[in-house]
């Protein structure tokens, strides 16, 4: 009945505004629905033009200049899009959306572009569980990976190898295969930047640029390298991507570099958590979940693991913290494990329920990495099924929102994952 009332009021208010003579806005009302549990939905977001605004208990929403169409998405569902037929409707609008879990593999630069590689990749997600692809739109050197229609791209020399001939198309045709489709980003490592704009770049105690191996990094307070990012991204979710992810979205974690700031713990955490949070800023009109990778380190340390990245101040600029859980990668180990290749499942399991006993937020906006590769740092064992399928099964225990496969030769195995056919993406129903 309390349902029944809020409509009305909502349906009256709208219907009032109108009426004012020579008011031209166009107001919309709905609800948000669970497509499987017919339960409203709160806290999805609905964008129209330059406008969003977000769901109440009941999943209701009022939201104006809708012209066309408007934007829906919800953490733990698949975005959709609902065209307005008659803005001017006395009827309120309902929006199905479809609960989605996204299970992706990543491909490089390369792999996304050779066609062995991305064939192979495509056969696996159709044979498997797998309904996801992470694809390099800049890669670790800095260079976009398909025609861009940024002029700074081309004058830098991002452009100078085109591995994706259309991505439209390609997007398309990922889209028609039922396949969630998220965008690599990697923003701090950047070599053409780099070398184009040497004043951009982390310097030495010297003066001289820093490369960490023959890479070099940008210093993530410079606001040209946001602006220059965070265009990608924007044009990233023009294109059609589901999702923008930043990688490299830290300071480098060694000491004695010199910034344009002082190399503090409150100066890391204000320059990457402001990066961020102007990226999911300026990405809100495009109905485009965005997402950041992150230390696994970081649900462990109580600081900024010394590369600003703090979990709590993390939560308001993203929707998914991606942490990156391989057991390669904790050099330490974890309390009680001290050798993490050979526990899989307890590095993954333990680190996503400390994360959330930090920030207290839902289970569902987390989604790990997960390791698909060769050990380096302890005694090079390979992981195959069962380390996969363990650590797939701490992803899934804790409740997250998928779940991502890295291997940086893009070379993946069927062992591990469920055979059976999962149809992937379930678009909205209105």
């Amino acid at each position: 009945m309390k349902k029944i009332l809020k409509l009305a009021i909502l349906q009256c208010i709208m219907l009032t505004v109108l009426s004012i003579p020579g008011y031209t806005s166009v107001f919309i009302s709905g609800q948000v629905i669970d497509y499987l549990t017919r339960k409203p939905i709160q806290g999805a977001i609905i964008t129209a033009n330059n406008e969003f605004v977000q769901t109440d208990s009941n999943g209701m929403f009022v939201i104006r200049n809708a012209t066309k169409k408007i934007g829906i998405r919800a953490y733990g569902y698949a975005r959709g899009e609902q065209v307005i037929l008659s803005p001017r409707g006395k009827t309120p609008l309902k929006i199905y959306l479809q609960p989605f879990t996204p299970k992706a593999l990543y491909l490089t630069f390369y792999g996304i572009g050779d066609r062995s590689l991305r064939e192979s990749a495509l056969r696996l997600i159709n044979e498997t569980e797998l309904n996801a692809l992470v694809i390099d739109v800049k890669g670790d050197r800095g260079v976009i990976t398909y025609k861009s229609s940024i002029p700074f791209a081309s004058e830098i020399g991002a452009q100078k190898l085109i591995i994706i001939k259309d991505i439209r198309s390609l997007l398309q045709s990922l889209r028609e295969r039922g396949i969630y489709t998220i965008a690599r980003i990697v923003v701090f490592k950047d070599n053409t930047l780099g070398s184009a704009r040497p004043e951009l770049t982390v310097r030495t105690q010297d003066g001289r640029i820093w490369h960490d191996r023959d890479l070099i990094w940008l210093d993530p307070s410079r606001k040209e390298v946001w602006d220059y990012n965070i265009n990608i991204a924007v044009e990233a979710a023009q294109i059609g991507f589901d999702e923008i992810q930043f990688d490299y979205v830290r300071f480098p974690d060694k000491k004695r570099l010199k910034f344009a700031v002082p190399n503090t713990e409150e100066n890391r955490v204000r320059y990457i958590s402001g990066f961020l949070m102007e990226a999911k800023k300026r990405l809100m009109p495009y109905n485009v979940f965005v997402a950041a990778d992150i230390f696994g380190y970081a649900s462990w340390n109580l600081n900024d693991t010394l590369i600003g990245q703090k979990l709590e101040n993390l939560l308001p600029c993203v929707d998914y913290i991606s942490l990156m859980l391989y057991p390669s990668g904790f050099q330490f180990g974890i309390p009680g494990y001290r050798n993490p290749v050979a526990y899989p499942y307890e590095i993954v399991s333990l680190s996503l329920k400390r994360a959330q006993e930090r920030t207290n937020i839902s289970s569902v906006r987390f989604r790990p990495w997960l390791q698909a590769f060769k050990d380096y740092a302890f005694d090079r064992r390979y992981f195959n099924g069962s380390e996969i399928r363990n650590q797939i099964k701490a992803a899934e225990e804790f409740g997250s929102n998928g779940w991502m496969l890295w291997n940086p030769r893009n070379v993946y195995q069927s062992d591990g994952l469920k055979k059976e056919f999962i149809s992937a993406r379930a678009d909205y129903k209105s």
